[in-house]
């Protein structure tokens, strides 16, 4: 059976955004040749122009798909911690690990910002800001947390991440700055305690 349009449209969105991923960690993204990542997905350049407008709604594309994925992880291993503030430090800390990822450090954390401006603006960031509300407002009510403004706390805790993560990235030694990063984050969480625990 013959595909529909929409799905062939599917499909070669899923491919671009394949190849423009694999291309944007190998070369960096103002290295990534359209023509090869094109050829590389079996596709034209009018496809890529189809789907993404342009190599900068293509690297749009790619940052949403990864800062997804790097949410994810982070809420699966804050789910697995003992109790809701426990979760909401291992989430955090994990978000500013993932920068020690090559992949992760190139394409989100150094071009993203680079080529498409501030990161707490991407809608995928704020999805994750609206998760981590959720999780202020839950401990805020269990009178873990102060009864501070649950969007304001939210904002600064996944800003605080995020520039912890940005932070490794452009550092000479990463490795380093890990640990540094994700003790002042876990510092600056527990300030918003009610009591220290």
């Amino acid at each position: 059976m013959a595909k529909s349009r929409s799905e062939t449209m599917l499909e070669n969105r899923v491919k671009l955004i394949a190849a423009a991923r694999k291309a944007f960690a190998q070369k960096g993204y103002s290295a990534a040749s359209m023509d090869e990542l094109t050829a590389d997905a079996g596709l034209t350049r009018g496809a890529l122009y189809h789907n993404f407008g342009d190599k900068r709604g293509l690297l749009a594309a790619v940052v949403d798909q990864m800062d997804t994925e790097m949410a994810a992880r982070a809420q699966e291993i804050g789910a697995r911690a003992d109790d809701d503030w426990q979760g909401l430090l291992a989430e955090g800390a994990a978000y500013i690990e993932m920068a020690l990822d090559p992949e992760v450090q190139r394409i989100v954390l150094l071009d993203g910002p680079a080529v498409l401006g501030d990161p707490s603006q991407w809608p995928s960031q704020n999805s994750c800001l609206q998760v981590t509300r959720s999780a202020v407002e839950r401990l805020i009510a269990q009178g873990i947390l102060k009864p501070v403004d649950a969007e304001a706390a939210a904002r600064l805790l996944s800003g605080a991440a995020l520039n912890a993560a940005l932070w490794i990235a452009a550092s000479e030694n990463p490795q380093s700055v890990l640990p540094k990063a994700v003790e002042a984050f876990r510092s600056l969480a527990s300030g918003l305690l009610l009591k220290p625990l």
